[in-house]
């Protein structure tokens, strides 16, 4: 039997360890079928610093959820193991070796059979996520949520940012190109030829706009018929949010997707073939009232839900 969270009515959500959820800490089990990992990097920013930060702060948010998601009618932590797997630790001062670290880490969870949900730290975090995750199941099927598009070539020559991890993912082959697409982006871009190095790269879009004129029922058939039934990779910025739901972050755009359309579009992908995720850019010190914290603790809440109703791995 898996061993489950805290029992709030045993213990106060507000005493005890900060763990995602209350869940058990990783060294407390005999294994995990689903690990909430924490990335605390943020040195592939580009204007405010603090994702650092995120895994801390979505922690602490994270006290108030419960054992039971009705909205999929799942116990995720009944029917699967799920830990808190702590902190990955990078250097902060080498953007290369980091990623590096990174990427071995998340293969040795994905040796041991554990699916991984990570909590950035900057988006930058993503590529070496994607590498891990192809070298178990070969290219993958991406959803990205996000206002960018994050396909950029480079900033001040750096190829390795938070605004570059999908086109080095692309040009390496860790992505199906015939399954890619950017959700919920907005906002003012370099050029028009922005949008067509993207496409080149594989990538579909649904806008923010595009959310609020088709509605969530027919982005979410959109997205499935896109995706089929390919190994697939979920990243969610939470600047996809508009400022309004998630202040605290490092690249805030005006016009973006309510935290309740967000939900309801990742609920839309139950029973695909999820292997992995990934919350990034929550900077709690934007912050304010945990708004940004706790929206971003029950979007890992259901990322974990859906990977509890995947089957599991052979």
């Amino acid at each position: 039997m898996p061993v489950p969270p805290v029992d709030s009515s045993q213990v106060p959500r507000f005493a005890g360890f900060a763990t995602f959820a209350r869940l058990p800490r990783l060294d407390e089990v005999s294994r995990a079928d689903i690990a909430v990992v924490g990335v605390p990097f943020d040195a592939g920013v580009s204007y405010r610093p603090g994702a650092r930060f995120g895994p801390a702060g979505v922690r602490e948010a994270s006290r108030l959820l419960r054992p039971y998601h009705p909205g999929l009618d799942v116990s995720p932590f009944a029917s699967r193991q799920v830990a808190d797997a702590g902190d990955i630790a990078l250097n902060p001062f080498d953007i290369g070796e980091a990623i590096a670290t990174l990427q071995d880490a998340a293969r040795d969870f994905g040796r041991g059979g554990t699916r991984l949900v990570t909590v950035g730290g900057d988006h930058t975090i993503a590529l070496p996520l994607l590498r891990a995750a192809a070298a178990e199941h070969g290219p993958v099927a991406l959803l990205h949520f996000d206002a960018h598009l994050d396909t950029w070539d480079t900033y001040f020559g750096e190829p390795y940012t938070h605004g570059t991890p999908f086109r080095r993912a692309s040009e390496e082959g860790v992505l199906d190109t015939s399954a890619l697409c950017h959700v919920g982006t907005r906002g003012p871009l370099y050029g028009k030829a922005d949008l067509s190095e993207d496409e080149r790269l594989g990538f579909g879009i649904v806008t923010s706009a595009d959310v609020l004129h088709r509605g969530v029922p027919e982005t979410v058939a959109a997205l499935r018929e896109r995706i089929g039934d390919r190994p697939l990779y979920v990243s969610v910025d939470i600047d996809v949010l508009d400022p309004a739901h998630a202040p605290g972050t490092g690249t805030p755009e005006a016009g973006g997707m309510t935290s309740r359309e967000l939900l309801e579009i990742l609920r839309g992908l139950r029973d695909l073939h999820l292997v992995g995720a990934d919350v990034v850019e929550v900077a709690p010190a934007y912050d304010h009232a945990e708004i940004t914290a706790i929206a971003a603790s029950h979007v890992a809440y259901d990322l974990v839900s859906l990977l509890a109703l995947c089957e599991e791995p052979a």
